[in-house]
């Protein structure tokens, strides 16, 4: 048996934990039921909430009626927008993008007008959820319908339909970055290939619906809101300006987050509401929202419309890029709704070399869900756009899609690289990634066979074709550098916070303002302390998601948890390490710059005999007998991080489809991804953040999309009209990887939770095109369906020299490729 303060053995010979499979710590309670999700949460005099939403895309409320609501049993209180106006304030927004951007009133409850389908009108509050959720029927609204805006080209034309008539317009900001002359790298281009992507709206699908419980203590004006988000310190701040609340008055908890996807990267008027009705009432409110609800009320995802131009030379050389971008806010701006399209602006020349770019994003006001972050957030938008280009401009050309990328790209050798966008990416090799994915993928043989197939179509009564889709990516994560957030008008920094506490008996306690929703913090923060202190692995608590425990943090989004929030713990310890040193010094009487440590003990330089372990230190710390003059008695440290950079993980996916050209039906024959996501401190834990990107890619390529029809309903508002794809619609994974370390963090580990849904999309895609291009098809707009595809091969059929035949721009014969 093990000495209590010792620990197992350390020393050399200590197992190294960052590089470790280590199965997650968090699941024994997430797979057995021993959760603290919200909706699990209870209070004494629990009172529970309804919230009835607009049926209409867009109307004004001329009455609401809710004393038949009032008259059911169990219903405490019906409240309307007008009822709770004079206590809330306008949901906020982080992001003014530019100083005349358009920011309308965001009431968390509609008062004189709703502007999409789902828009909070009135709650009922009840002893029970069912009497709260039928008492929604006897709550009367009558409304004045008002002409909905749907279409983004539309809404831009004089006269339409306004969405906020009180801004006069339906056109929020527009927002350039140019870099060189595109105009003339235009103009000196031997082609120029114009095409037009569709980003459709896409619904998150966190495991976990939204909830959230808000506990007050009147007697002192305290709150404490359990909430399932992803931004526990975000939240707290927000609700503190919307509502009144003094911040330290304020409590956020993020228990058990099942998930998010950027989905719980909001401020919700849900959120606000609570805490009136907690102040209205006096008692603890709960309200948990169900999937349909959810389909409404939670922010969308994407929502683009895009003409990007290339401008290349004869042989392949890519002189410059224009891209031209049109972003659906949705009917309101949310907390980062305008700033979600930027997010990509610097992506969107992707890995490659050029001399100019040309990029204009415009914002503009529908009556639908409002947008924001989903995951990837801009950056998947941006990697479709120039990925799906590149491909076009390869069939233009007549070469290889791959070819045309190696002519291009950044050599492994010429990094640290400045881009046309003006990032600097600190590592890569993308040689070695995309070498690694075309020996696991096969490509050679591939691409012979497709040739055989293709040269056989004509006597061959088989009518599947066979299409490989290729995405070399990057991204930018680990959001961000504060001076870079400032610099873009971001209302908050980039920084992160974590805390150490060696306990006297030498386990430790970590800290994190990261705040997790299945990312598996807890497992990869303890390898990382463990390491760094020398401690045993299950010696490591991690704490997070309460402000009142972890005070300090900006939360979990954009691949920036590891990047900055794992460097913070790093960094702590580190921290802690240094303190026990002077200590470990003071008892061993030897100067600190004798001492060697390693495996978590201290020995002495020369006399390797004379040692303490840090168990050993860390109760001499609490035991206070015999102190360096000065030194206080903890070993506990805390480290903030502002990162100098972004982190660019980057990597090649390859995908090879068949696609049956009578049925429309897309079958993925193979899959294979080599990422680069730097060090990597859990293999495994990487493995299922790639496998679950790729799905969310996938999906979007192939299955999902939020429908409006021309009222502004959403048609595709249950789990039976939106086709989230289950195990059996996803093929097999080929993972691999290579590592070239980051060298802005001294971990030398990049992001990896978005990787996978940014690279996945285009690469099957492509390979739908591919396969069906010899047929004149050049396009299929996402989801790519059965139909879609179908129309797409029987269009090209009935119409050959408008869809097959016309070709991209070309010096002496220019003509422009319609989008």
């Amino acid at each position: 048996m093990t000495d209590q303060l010792t620990g197992p053995p350390a020393g050399p010979d200590a197992v190294r934990e960052v590089g470790r499979a280590r199965t997650r710590k968090e699941d024994a309670r997430l797979v057995t039921g021993q959760t603290t999700w919200t909706d699990n949460l209870s209070a004494p005099g629990l009172l529970h909430v309804a919230i009835l939403r607009s049926p209409m895309a867009h109307a004004r409320i001329t009455r609401v009626d809710a004393t038949p609501a009032l008259e059911r049993e169990g219903v405490v209180a019906v409240f309307t927008g007008r009822d709770l106006a004079e206590g809330l304030g306008s949901l906020p927004c982080a992001w003014q993008v530019t100083e005349d951007m358009v920011l309308p009133d965001h009431p968390p409850l509609a008062v004189d007008e709703v502007r999409y389908v789902g828009d909070p009108v009135a709650v009922v509050v009840a002893r029970d959820r069912y009497a709260a959720a039928d008492a929604l029927e006897d709550v009367w609204v009558d409304y004045e319908p008002l002409p909905p805006v749907l279409d983004l080209e539309a809404a831009l034309a004089e006269g339409a339909p306004l969405v906020h008539a009180d801004k006069g317009t339906n056109h929020c900001y527009t927002w350039p970055l140019t870099s060189g002359d595109y105009a003339a790298a235009r103009a000196a281009a031997d082609i120029v290939v114009r095409r037009r992507h569709h980003q459709q709206r896409l619904i998150p699908n966190a495991m976990e619906p939204r909830a959230c419980l808000v506990v007050p203590v009147p007697a002192t004006g305290e709150y404490t809101l359990y909430s399932s988000t992803q931004i526990p310190h975000i939240v707290r701040i927000m609700m503190a300006l919307t509502t009144g609340i003094p911040e330290q008055k304020l409590r956020v908890v993020a228990p058990d987050v099942g998930g998010g996807f950027g989905s719980k990267l909001q401020v919700y008027g849900e959120d606000a509401i609570m805490l009136a009705l907690a102040r209205a009432l006096g008692q603890p409110v709960k309200w948990t929202e169900s999937r349909s609800e959810s389909y409404q009320a939670q922010h969308h995802g994407r929502g683009q419309i895009q003409d990007i131009e290339l401008a290349a030379t004869r042989d392949g050389r890519l002189l410059g890029m224009k891209a031209e971008i049109l972003a659906d806010m949705g009917a309101y701006l949310m907390i980062i709704t305008p700033g979600t399209p930027l997010l990509g602006a610097f992506m969107y020349p992707g890995i490659y070399k050029m001399d100019a770019y040309d990029f204009r994003c415009t914002g503009v006001f529908t009556t639908r869900t409002p947008t924001d972050a989903y995951r990837g957030a801009g950056r998947p938008e941006a990697t479709f756009a120039i990925e799906r280009t590149m491909d076009e401009l390869a069939a233009e050309l007549g070469m290889d899609p791959l070819e045309l990328r190696r002519r291009n790209w950044i050599r492994h050798e010429e990094f640290p690289f400045t881009t046309i966008a003006g990032l600097t990416y600190d590592s890569g090799d993308y040689e070695t990634a995309t070498d690694r994915a075309l020996a696991l993928f096969g490509y050679e043989d591939l691409r012979a066979e497709q040739r055989a197939r293709n040269a056989n179509a004509e006597t061959s009564a088989d009518p599947v074709r066979l299409g490989i889709g290729i995405s070399t990516y990057t991204e930018m994560c680990g959001l961000a550098p504060s001076r870079v957030l400032g610099s873009l008008r971001y209302a908050a920094g980039g920084w992160e916070a974590a805390s150490i506490r060696v306990l006297a008996t030498g386990k430790v306690e970590v800290i994190t303002g990261t705040s997790p929703h299945g990312q598996g913090h807890v497992t990869a923060w303890s390898q990382i302390a463990a390491d760094a202190l020398g401690v045993p692995f299950e010696d490591v608590e991690v704490m997070h998601g309460d402000t009142r425990v972890s005070p300090q943090g900006m939360d979990t989004y954009g691949s920036r948890s590891l990047v900055i929030g794992g460097i913070a713990v790093h960094e702590a310890a580190v921290k802690v390490v240094a303190k026990a040193r002077k200590l470990a010094a003071h008892l061993l009487e030897a100067s600190e710059d004798d001492l060697d440590f390693e495996g978590g003990v201290f020995t002495v330089r020369g006399s390797p005999e004379a040692q303490k372990s840090i168990q050993e230190v860390a109760f001499a710390a609490f035991a206070a007998h015999d102190l360096p003059e000065g030194m206080e008695p903890t070993l506990n440290a805390e480290h903030l991080v502002d990162p100098g950079n972004f982190s660019f993980p980057h990597g090649t996916h390859l995908c090879a489809v068949e696609v049956d050209t009578e049925t429309g039906a897309v079958a993925i024959r193979s899959y294979v991804c080599v990422d680069d996501v730097g060090r990597v401190v859990n293999p495994m834990i990487v493995e299922g953040q790639v496998h679950g990107g790729v799905a969310q890619g996938i999906a979007q390529a192939l299955y999902e999309e939020a429908v409006y029809d021309e009222a502004g309903n959403l048609v595709s508002g249950t789990l039976a009209d939106y086709l989230v794809p289950a195990a059996p619609d996803l093929p097999d994974l080929v993972t691999d990887r290579t590592e070239t370390p980051a060298t802005s963090n001294p971990l030398g580990v990049k992001g990896v939770g978005e990787a996978g849904t940014i690279a996945a999309t285009p690469a099957v895609v492509n390979a739908i095109i591919d396969a069906l291009r010899p047929l004149g098809v050049r396009d299929v707009r996402m989801p790519c369906t059965p139909e879609r595809i179908w129309r797409a091969v029987r269009d090209a059929a009935a119409d050959g020299d408008r869809r097959g035949d016309r070709r991209g721009d070309r010096k002496g014969d220019r003509k422009e490729d319609a989008p």
